[in-house]
């Protein structure tokens, strides 16, 4: 009988425990019904920002990196081999054409032109000695010429004697074969003497002219160099301001070595470099937007480099607005390339809200509530965004970045 009611009994609490559980469930479901009817998600207009749809133009870009230079800039280098005597100008001040900005020792390049000023006198009287020798060896054929072209007067006398004597039987044969033999070694000895004089002179002719180039390629090298003494004083060639200048006084610079820089600020150009992978997308006159700040100014691509750095392609822009005063030179920028533009169509100004797919989960504003839309896009750029569908003009959008709500369809906006 005891064991019937402690069953009894258990069974009772069984069911009390069972209906207290389900009592809490339903009490837990409710609540959070309640929490869910009662407490929507709101936020207030200050929490995000929001663009109105409207029509107008897209742009579609591709994002680069670019930097400011002058459009004009001098380098001044070393003309000889030298060291820094005196800087007279520092970096940053302006120069006028002709205005001197730097001086070097040239003392070693004065010895050298020094040097070559004895060689050229060396070589002008080398010139001068073979001129003479040349017109004694004119003298020479000329009086050699004489006694020869006598001896062999004489001796065609001897010959005339000679066969008459024979004719009258006063002489022999062998008289007349002798003064003949005589004679035609005398004409041959001339011969041979005017050959050897002659080769003579047009051997002097050519070490003439030998030492004519020579000299010339001297006097042209002691000209060069003179030039560069000249230059070594240096100045600036157009107005400008100097964007830097070696100060090391005392220090070595050789031939070629930049020295100075001198920049024309009056005009600016932007040298623009991108990823290899759209080098397909770029090429020359295409239309780049360059962002400085809350500036932008427009420009055309030309001097694509055919060569790639690091998969790195360089590119130079040209700008509409060369003299803009936002423009410094060295100035790290921002460069958007136009690809693809579109006249009339649906845009909102580009946010956090969208993440680049084609389908995108938006808030849209109406009578204070924001609804959750599914939108369609198309071309976009660093400002706007193509709508293609889902929304009309008018529209409000929520462009903040709206992650934290993506479960939920509305969100009530209060002020």
């Amino acid at each position: 009988m005891d064991k019937l009611i402690e069953e009894e009994v258990s069974s009772k609490r069984k069911k009390k425990t069972y209906l207290l559980i389900f009592i809490i469930i339903i009490a837990f479901a409710v609540a959070i019904w309640f929490v869910r009817f009662f407490f929507k998600p709101s936020l207030t207009l200050a929490d995000f920002t929001t663009a109105k749809v409207e029509t107008g133009i897209i742009e579609n870009t591709i994002n680069a990196t670019g930097e400011v230079l002058p459009e004009f800039e001098e380098v001044l280098t070393s003309p000889i081999n030298a060291s820094i005597k005196n800087v007279l100008m520092d970096a940053g001040n302006k120069v006028k054409k002709g205005q001197s900005i730097l001086s070097l020792d040239k003392s070693v390049s004065e010895t050298e032109y020094g040097k070559l000023q004895f060689q050229m006198e060396s070589k002008e009287n080398e010139i001068r000695k073979l001129k003479l020798d040349l017109e004694k060896s004119f003298f020479d054929i000329k009086s050699n010429n004489s006694i020869k072209q006598l001896r062999i007067s004489n001796l065609n006398d001897a010959v005339s004697s000679a066969k008459r004597l024979l004719k009258a039987g006063g002489g022999t044969k062998e008289d007349v074969e002798a003064a003949e033999l005589n004679l035609k070694v005398a004409e041959l000895e001339k011969l041979q003497l005017e050959n050897e004089i002659r080769s003579k002179q047009q051997t002097m002719k050519i070490e003439i002219r030998e030492a004519e180039i020579s000299l010339a390629i001297q006097r042209k090298d002691l000209d060069a160099l003179k030039r560069k003494l000249d230059l070594a004083d240096v100045i600036a060639t157009r107005p400008g301001v100097i964007t830097w200048v070696n100060k090391n006084i005392g220090s070595s610079v050789h031939e070629g070595d930049a020295l100075v820089r001198i920049a024309d600020l009056s005009g600016f150009k932007v040298a623009g470099s991108m990823s290899d992978n759209l080098l397909d997308k770029i090429h020359n006159n295409m239309t780049a937007i360059i962002r400085i700040g809350n500036t932008q100014l427009r420009g055309s691509v030309v001097n694509i480099s055919p060569a790639v750095n690091n998969a790195i392609v360089s590119f130079d822009i040209q700008l509409n607005e060369k003299d803009s005063k936002e423009l410094r030179p060295n100035q790290k920028v921002d460069v958007f390339l136009v690809t693809a533009t579109r006249n009339g169509v649906l845009r909102v100004a580009n946010g956090p809200a969208f993440n680049g797919s084609n389908l995108q989960e938006v808030f849209v504003l109406k009578n204070g509530v924001a609804e959750r839309r599914s939108v369609k896009t198309g071309l976009s750029n660093f400002d706007y965004v193509e709508i293609l569908s889902g929304l009309k003009a008018g529209d409000e959008v929520i462009t903040s970045d709206m992650g934290d709500y993506k479960n939920t369809k509305t969100i009530t906006i209060s002020n």
